[in-house]
């Protein structure tokens, strides 16, 4: 009987083992939450679309012997005719560009079209579509502090590394040691030397913005990182492509925002505006009349150069400060004709310009 007895718990005891083999071989070691699919899916789909760029160039040392150097940096296939999508400081100053894609093939590619304001920039290779992986766009006019994002790029030369975060703010304007711009995205998803150029992406995987800058003190991510919106980029991806770069209109004027506590000092008519302080002699506003302050005045911390026109409008639209004036003129084009509202002492007029093109830095 105790014989019988002892079978029985051996015989429990085995099932028990088997039963727990099973479920360990059945059984992932870690099941995913729905966030990392997610994440997983649009890296494997998405990564293809992303290349490593190198730019060769060749600087100088005090004896004047030539000394080739190299940077690296990310951008984002977005035609099957070869064009990529990148930074202008990935590209600028090259010697040549090599591009390498995600099968590890190197392709040397041509810069078809630079912009410095945006710091955009389109270069092409001549690699077969079939090796080609476009990669999709999305939209950024409607993106939301807190909203995921997944950024892709080559940081030091590692190709094709994820990082993801949020959204964290969506600015008007930055500005850093070498790039002042308007309209970013800032992120906390880690970028770092050699990200810039590579895609933002939503948790749709679809690009919403180009990475850009980083502000770090050490070189290195410190959890605020920039991006050029998406949509700032559709808006210029033709004229780079078939110009090479991007008209601006141009008036030729250095203007500085007027704020109620300056016009209640200077005893000006009006609180709001964009007083002229410079003109660039034979510029548009400089051939259309419009004058520049003549002398300066210290008021509180700052100096104002006043006795020049206060821009308050154009074509009827109004607006507070010098910020907002040239935001309004650069949805205008060179060659168009504007209507600018001003108070020129205690007389308000209305003048036309017609505007130019902003010359290009050389």
């Amino acid at each position: 009987m105790a014989q019988k007895n002892i079978s029985k718990i051996r015989l429990k005891n085995n099932t028990i083992w088997i039963t727990l083999i099973f479920l360990f071989i059945a059984s992932p070691a870690h099941s995913l939450t729905p966030d990392e699919k997610n994440t997983i899916i649009i890296y494997e789909e998405v990564n293809a679309s992303v290349v490593n760029i190198t730019n060769i160039a060749v600087n100088y040392d005090f004896f004047l012997n030539p000394t080739p150097s190299q940077a690296s940096g990310s951008g984002s296939i977005i035609s099957k005719q070869g064009h990529i999508l990148t930074n202008t400081h990935v590209v600028q100053g090259s010697e040549r560009l090599i591009v390498t894609l995600s099968d590890g093939s190197k392709w040397p590619a041509k810069l078809i079209g630079a912009d410095p304001v945006t710091d955009l920039a389109i270069i092409k290779v001549d690699a077969p579509a079939a090796q080609l992986t476009v990669i999709p766009m999305g939209r950024s006019d409607q993106l939301r502090t807190g909203q995921k994002i997944l950024a892709i790029g080559n940081p030091f030369g590692l190709e094709r590394t994820l990082t993801t975060g949020i959204i964290s703010a969506i600015r008007k304007r930055i500005k850093t040691d070498n790039l002042e711009m308007e309209e970013v995205i800032q992120i906390d998803a880690a970028i770092n030397p050699g990200n810039s150029g590579g895609p933002l992406i939503d948790s749709d995987g679809k690009m919403i913005g180009i990475n850009t800058a980083i502000f770090t003190p050490s070189g290195g991510s410190v959890g605020i990182g920039f991006a050029v919106p998406i949509n700032t980029a559709k808006n210029i991806l033709n004229q780079l492509i078939t110009k090479g770069y991007v008209p601006y209109a141009w008036l030729g004027i250095e203007t500085q925002t007027l704020v109620p506590e300056v016009a209640e000092v200077l005893s000006l008519p009006v609180k709001y505006g964009a007083m002229v302080a410079r003109l660039i002699r034979g510029g548009p506003a400089h051939r259309a009349g419009i004058r520049s302050g003549n002398r300066k005045a210290e008021i509180g911390n700052a100096i104002f150069i006043i006795g020049g026109d206060i821009i308050i409008a154009i074509d009827g639209e109004s607006f507070k400060t010098a910020q907002k004036f040239h935001e309004i003129l650069k949805t205008r084009k060179p060659g168009e004709q504007i209507k600018l509202t001003l108070w020129r002492g205690r007389e308000k007029l209305t003048t036309k310009v017609q505007l130019g093109e902003r010359p290009r830095p050389r």
